[in-house]
């Protein structure tokens, strides 16, 4: 591939989503990569802003990398209006990044392809539930959490069957569709993967923690004090992990990056919790991480996820004004 600094690029990040002060985080240290890769022609929006769609429609980009996180960056809305312009960017494609966010879709698609994913109920606004079916259902404890958000927001951990009204009411705060999902006793890992059709899983990660779950407090704390590489587990477990990484990002049509979240039950069998399109590009998040002990510095990570992005290149015909 040619030499791709020559590229010009913008780097889109912030919104409106909850996630949004994490992707402004993303975006600059994404930006700042970018320029230490080499790159001399960088520049940073926050798609919240009113000028964003004429600054990037007029600005000659070249590629867009994409550091949003939640509704509206993640789930394929940006990534639709970067197709009608021509413009290819990082990571997912429109079909693949609303199939992801959309974790009661996710799970039929890991159903589909033989990728064991805790059971659950899918609830929705307004109809009635009933606490006791739920729990015959999905057993206790169990996760509430919506459906298409992100980042730990409205998600609760239930031991106690009397918990779940009150966390089904906050997880509706977030979605009009809620999860209630089997909690799997054992240990968090996550896989990130790169590639588009030729797929490689990075070095897994263990996730401890001291809190319910991999919450806010955690994600963004120091990572040496939660991140354990290799993970503390049989070999093969690890292997089968990456395996079904790799799986995932193939089944729901991922490009250029993924990473997928595990729970390892007793018996060492992974359960896939939900695979992320756009996985955090903070100095305390999990790809950078795990790419670096590939030998991967973040300024080498962020060029690799642009010429992924030029390999692929954008979806549509390029428009012209002839």
């Amino acid at each position: 591939m040619a030499d791709v600094t020559n590229c010009k690029v913008a780097v889109l990040c912030g919104g409106w989503s909850d996630e949004r002060e994490v992707s402004l985080t993303s975006g600059r240290a994404s930006a700042q990569a970018l320029l230490e890769a080499g790159f001399a022609k960088v520049d940073t929006y926050d798609i919240a802003d009113r000028e964003f769609v004429h600054a990037i429609a007029d600005g000659g980009y070249d590629v867009a990398f994409v550091a949003l996180h939640g509704r509206y960056g993640e789930d394929g809305c940006v990534q639709g209006f970067l197709e009608l312009l021509g413009i290819p960017y990082t990571c997912s494609g429109v079909l693949a990044s609303a199939l992801a966010t959309d974790k009661a879709m996710a799970k039929d698609i890991y159903r589909e392809h033989g990728i064991p994913t805790p059971k659950e109920v899918c609830l929705y606004k307004g109809e009635g539930y009933d606490v006791v079916d739920l729990v015959g259902r999905v057993g206790l404890p169990a996760f509430v959490k919506p459906v298409s958000s992100g980042s730990s927001y409205g998600i609760t951990r239930v031991t106690e069957a009397s918990e779940l009204p009150a966390a089904i009411e906050e997880a509706f705060h977030f979605d009009t569709r809620v999860l209630v999902e089997a909690a799997v006793v054992g240990t968090e890992i996550t896989v990130p993967v790169l590639g588009n059709e030729d797929v490689r899983a990075l070095e897994a990660i263990e996730v401890r923690y001291d809190t319910d779950f991999y919450d806010l407090s955690v994600k963004y704390d120091d990572p040496s004090k939660h991140h354990v590489i290799p993970p503390e587990l049989p070999a093969d477990v690890v292997e089968r992990a990456k395996e079904l990484a790799c799986m995932a990002h193939r089944a729901l049509g991922c490009s250029g990056t993924s990473r997928s979240d595990f729970m390892v039950d007793a018996d060492g069998v992974p359960y896939i919790i939900e695979t992320n399109v756009i996985p955090g590009m903070t100095p305390q998040s999990l790809l950078p991480d795990a790419a670096s002990r590939a030998g991967m510095g973040f300024p080498q990570l962020c060029r690799k996820l642009v010429e992924l992005a030029l390999e692929r290149g954008s979806r549509t015909t390029k428009r012209t004004n002839d």
